[in-house]
């Protein structure tokens, strides 16, 4: 069984609602997935936006949400995560906005793609205090047995 990732705030290329935006509370949307392969020592969640800052002419990828050392039994996250509580052992990492946690969608302009990537690992990843996308991609080369994506958009 493939590992699969998704949401039931919104389907995959579909429309992310306001409430998990800038524009609205911007809370982590629900999550949910299945299929983590054997042998999973721990899970990692990528959410970048690849449009910055104009999907005509985007000139970077923004980090929106890092996290790693998910365990590989739990199978999502509830909206609002950060409220209620991660996962035990759940490590936070830095967006872009140089803070933990999520950062929903806030386009200057134009319809934007939100990619939500998660990765099984065949490990744990050591604490790396608060680190970037880079440097947790980094630790996670050449431990992915697996990964999903889920796409939304959004457009202010």
């Amino acid at each position: 069984m493939p590992l699969t990732l998704s949401s039931p705030a919104f389907p995959h290329q579909g429309r992310i609602p306001t409430i998990h935006t800038c524009d609205g509370r911007d809370l982590a949307p629900p999550l949910k997935w299945t299929g983590v392969p054997p042998g999973t020592g721990s899970l990692a969640l990528i959410v970048i936006d690849p449009d910055a800052p104009d999907p005509k002419a985007p000139k970077m990828t923004w980090v929106h949400w890092v996290l790693y050392n998910l365990p590989p039994e739990c199978t999502g996250l509830p909206e609002d995560v950060e409220r209620t509580g991660l996962p035990a052992g759940t490590k936070n990492g830095l967006n872009d906005w140089r803070r933990t946690g999520y950062g929903g969608p806030c386009p200057p302009i134009g319809r934007h793609r939100y990619f939500f990537r998660l990765y099984a690992l065949d490990t744990v990843l050591p604490d790396m205090g608060k680190p970037t996308r880079a440097e947790v991609e980094k630790a996670m080369h050449g431990h992915i047995l697996a990964e999903a994506e889920l796409m939304g958009t959004y457009q202010r």
